[in-house]
């Protein structure tokens, strides 16, 4: 998720350099794009909370109609928050802090909420994303950002099918693939690779979501260097601005307020139909 100075250009300078009117510009197009993206989710896990927790067809059919939309803006807010590791001033520091709050709620659900229990969500995902970029680069450093995406895209369609989920195979099935060697299946410690057949009830492994992290690590040269379009630096939705500068703490909270507000609905109406 974000910090409330990840969109700005930190004054250090880094791979490119950057002018002080770029250092003292906001990007606000990230933020109103990781707005509306944490207003989406809310809005896609209350379709799973209401139809799978609370047994509403209505909430089933939607969340069943709009999944195959939701790796998609997952993967733009994936992309973004590489971008704002060429801006951060402390990645270490970023990716610990995530990484403390990703297994706090999965220690809080296996206490609490065991069912629904979260082993290698987005969290655990951004917060060892962070950290494998600041420990990797001095390496990606020496890569020309657009030659960085395109491997990147490369990279991720031919490891697109490789977790269990989507089949389990390396390539681009219908043109040429072969599937995951069987002992790397049975591996359950691979799990966070996307390697093992694991329940979830949120699971974004690093094969193959580190490919859009890093294409985003490398736009975010242009971002430090104060290169992006200059329509991306002008604040038009004040209120998705701000949603994006606090996406960590509503992804935190907007779980258990949804699973409030649906279990005082269906008591009520339990309480009415009884």
């Amino acid at each position: 998720m974000s910090e409330k100075n990840e969109a700005q250009a930190p004054s250090q300078p880094a791979e490119a350099p950057a002018s002080p009117l770029a250092e003292k510009r906001r990007i606000h197009f990230m933020d109103e794009v990781r707005g509306l993206d944490i207003i989406l989710m809310v809005i896609f896990h209350a379709f799973y909370t209401s139809g799978w927790l609370f047994d509403w067809p209505l909430g089933q059919e939607l969340f069943l109609f709009f999944s195959p939309v939701e790796p998609f803006f997952a993967g733009i807010f994936i992309f973004i928050c590489g971008i704002s590791c060429r801006l951060s001033h402390s990645n270490v520091r970023r990716g610990g802090q995530l990484l403390l709050v990703a297994v706090g709620i999965s220690v809080f659900l296996w206490f609490f909420m065991r069912e629904e229990m979260i082993w290698f969500g987005i969290l655990h995902f951004l917060a060892v994303a962070i950290l494998l970029f600041a420990l990797a680069r001095p390496l990606l450093d020496r890569i020309p950002p657009l030659a960085g995406i395109l491997a990147c895209a490369v990279l991720y369609l031919l490891t697109r099918w490789v977790p269990a989920y989507q089949g389990g195979v390396f390539g681009i099935p219908g043109l040429f693939s072969f599937p995951v060697p069987a002992a790397l299946q049975d591996c359950w410690w691979l799990y966070p690779l996307g390697l093992s057949d694991f329940s979830s009830s949120d699971y974004f492994p690093i094969l193959p979501w580190i490919f859009c992290f890093l294409a985003g690590s490398f736009a975010g040269v242009w971002a430090k260097a104060g290169r992006f379009p200059a329509w991306m630096y002008i604040r038009r939705v004040p209120f998705l601005s701000w949603l994006g500068k606090h996406t960590l703490l509503i992804y935190v909270l907007h779980q258990p307020v949804i699973y409030g507000l649906f279990l005082g609905i269906y008591t009520i109406w339990k309480g009415i139909a009884g």
